[in-house]
């Protein structure tokens, strides 16, 4: 394969402010060459993550910052196209961390997450979505550190995301009344017909604070924080005695060139004898099989539904990532960029 081109997107520059398609550069290499132990994987989908945005930046975090000129990193589903690897065979397809490039060498460790095997009969985007960190993230975030209580009240931010759709999803499958907050009609609406809500904010439309006010007369025991800012602080200022505040993400304040202050109802905490945590769901890497086969057994029971924004064109990836910040998304985010060149195994 090595008269064929590798079709990349490499980081440019590091963003100021938010993010742009300029802080991405378009190159081409040549597809890796296979040493002992390696495999060949044909890129078919890429997922982007709000988390990205933090990946690019020079800062101290849970994973080393990409670097300029290195690959995108980004986790994506590919096809085994060939192989030096005795447990891996061509036609098997895989997850991993292999980035915005067309093809990719991996081996059986290393990377953002070691490859592994895509059952024959899981559709390929639920390992990058409901399946993947994302349904993972919302699994542990709100069993683990949130620790529902049937009959009491969660508010989940973002909730229109990937992430945030079926973390109140899984609050409501263990007894809680779900309020979600979500920007535009359209996402509020699938919150209440299809994710069952029970309720939804239209923060674009609606005074936050004011409605969480009504619609939380006893507090919010539960609140499953995916973007921060204002809208984290309109929830602290309503939480119950001893209520549970899971910081999952901060998409408000990403893009920010200097941080905001702080939020200013954080004494709230002390008040109510509340409890606010952050999580890495890597963390949580032992327990993922017996997290995913749950999920599974909700989908399937018609318990628990989620959406894909599956974009197409490797052209369009830096585009695709931007719409993350931009609130275009409609659940996860995906970018196709081919179909499966050997028959599926």
């Amino acid at each position: 394969m090595s008269q064929h081109i590798n079709r990349q997107w490499h980081l440019a520059c590091r963003p100021q402010g938010m993010v742009k398609e300029s802080d991405f550069a378009y190159h081409e290499a040549e597809i890796p060459q296979l040493e002992d132990g390696q495999f060949l994987v044909r890129n078919l989908y890429l997922a982007f993550e709000p988390a990205m945005r933090g990946w690019i930046e020079d800062r101290k975090s849970y994973i080393p910052p990409v670097q300029i000129g290195e690959v995108m990193r980004a986790l994506s589903v590919g096809q085994v196209v060939e192989s030096r690897h005795p447990n891996f065979r061509p036609g098997e397809c895989v997850q991993g961390g292999f980035g915005w490039q067309e093809y990719a060498a991996a081996s059986e460790r290393g990377g953002l997450m070691p490859p592994t095997k895509i059952p024959a009969d899981t559709p390929l985007t639920w390992p990058l979505g409901v399946l993947g960190v994302t349904g993972l993230t919302a699994y542990f975030g709100i069993l683990d550190i949130g620790q529902p209580k049937a009959g009491e009240t969660c508010v989940v931010s973002g909730a229109a995301g990937a992430t945030g759709s079926i973390a109140g999803q899984v609050a409501k499958i263990k007894g809680c009344r779900v309020i979600g907050i979500a920007g535009g009609p359209e996402k509020c609406r699938w919150l209440t017909e299809e994710a069952h809500y029970d309720a939804a904010i239209d923060y674009k439309a609606e005074d936050v604070e004011a409605r969480l006010g009504a619609l939380c007369p006893d507090g919010i025991y539960l609140y499953f924080d995916n973007v921060g800012g204002d809208i984290l602080d309109a929830a602290l200022a309503h939480i119950a005695l001893n209520a549970r505040v899971v910081l999952c993400g901060g998409i408000s304040r990403y893009n920010e060139a200097t941080p905001p202050p702080g939020p200013k109802n954080y004494m709230n905490l002390v008040i109510q004898r509340a409890r606010m945590e952050g999580f890495i769901v890597i963390d949580y890497t032992a327990r993922f099989g017996q997290a995913a086969r749950e999920l599974t057994e909700w989908i399937t029971s018609d318990q628990l539904t989620f959406q894909e924004d599956i974009q197409e064109g490797f052209e369009n990836a830096p585009r695709t990532f931007l719409r993350l910040f931009e609130g275009k998304n409609q659940g996860k985010q995906l970018l196709k960029i081919a179909e499966p060149s050997l028959d599926r195994l």
